[in-house]
């Protein structure tokens, strides 16, 4: 098994970073920081640039005619190359649910899915946003909907509910969606990061800690990226679940990753501080990078 150790890039420019995305689209890097409302896009180098569009900006992705679709607090929204809001899509009402992550699949439909503020059990549903733009629930009763994304060849899809602590995978086709869902991997800490990751002040049984799978990402090989919140790592499994590489990470809230740059083979890793006090853990709201072996795959974007 490989150990790496990502290296901070920025200052602590967000408050919950989330969602990153690598798109020639935009010349680099996109991410959201999720409860500031803001979109931002950065090229190594250069300074960040940063979009408020709302209340919660959940998930960015490209389109296919220039642009981004952006997850908002309850619904979706359409900008064209400049940035300027073309349409907006609301798809409920309620204040306590708020979009939290998404991704977008082969045929160019947008998945994104909710969860509630208060964290309420069941109360969150994954959508599908189709290209002509109409939407529908396809999986309903979950929690925190986190990362989705795709195998290379496009016939499975893994998913997170966190609060389930494991990844899920899906048969996934254009024609039926999303079907005969099943745990892919139950992600666990070795001993020594147990240690580190627990509550001094409770016991842990070593190496049966179960985390907090987050955003992930799929690479060339089919193996799976993902963000463990809480345990300042991101953990790569191989198709068949068995754990290849480990991932180092200065801030323990890591939220998603991403694989960019010209050869795809940059991981990018954000970072959040959310509910922690000042002073404590000033690295967290970074991004993080670390060069690995096996590119991503280049980014789909939204059909719509």
């Amino acid at each position: 098994m490989k150990q790496l150790t990502a290296q901070r890039i920025t200052p602590s420019w967000m408050h919950h970073g989330e969602g990153p995305c690598w798109s020639k689209e935009w010349n680099g890097l996109a991410w959201v920081d999720m409860l500031a409302g803001d979109v931002m896009t950065f090229t190594p180098g250069d300074q960040p640039r940063r979009q408020h569009v709302d209340a919660v900006a959940a998930c960015v992705r490209p389109r296919r005619s220039g642009g981004q679709i952006i997850a908002v607090e309850r619904g979706v929204v359409l900008t064209d190359p400049t940035g300027a809001v073309e349409r907006e899509i609301p798809m409920w009402g309620d204040p306590e649910i708020r979009m939290n992550e998404g991704g977008v699949a082969p045929d160019g439909s947008f998945y994104v899915g909710s969860m509630a503020y208060e964290q309420t059990e069941g109360a969150a549903t994954l959508y599908r946003v189709a290209l002509d733009l109409s939407w529908q629930p396809v999986l309903e009763n979950v929690s925190i909907s986190n990362g989705i994304a795709w195998s290379p060849d496009g016939t499975l899809a893994y998913y997170n509910d966190t609060p389930t602590h494991e990844v899920s995978v899906f048969d996934w086709s254009p024609e039926a969606g999303l079907q005969n869902r099943r745990t892919f991997v139950a992600p666990v800490l070795d001993d020594h990061a147990a240690a580190a990751a627990t509550d001094p002040e409770e016991s842990y049984e070593p190496g049966r800690v179960s985390v907090s799978p987050d955003g992930l990402t799929v690479d060339s090989e089919g193996a799976v990226w993902v963000a463990l919140y809480g345990a300042g790592q991101v953990h790569r499994y191989l198709p068949d679940g068995v754990l290849d590489t480990v991932v180092a990470v200065g801030a323990t809230q890591t939220t998603a990753c991403t694989l960019g740059g010209e050869d795809l083979r940059t991981l990018y890793i954000t970072t959040s501080r959310e509910d922690l006090p000042d002073g404590v853990q000033p690295t967290a709201g970074s991004l993080y990078s670390v060069r690995v072996s096996v590119p991503g795959q280049v980014t789909q974007a939204f059909g719509g």
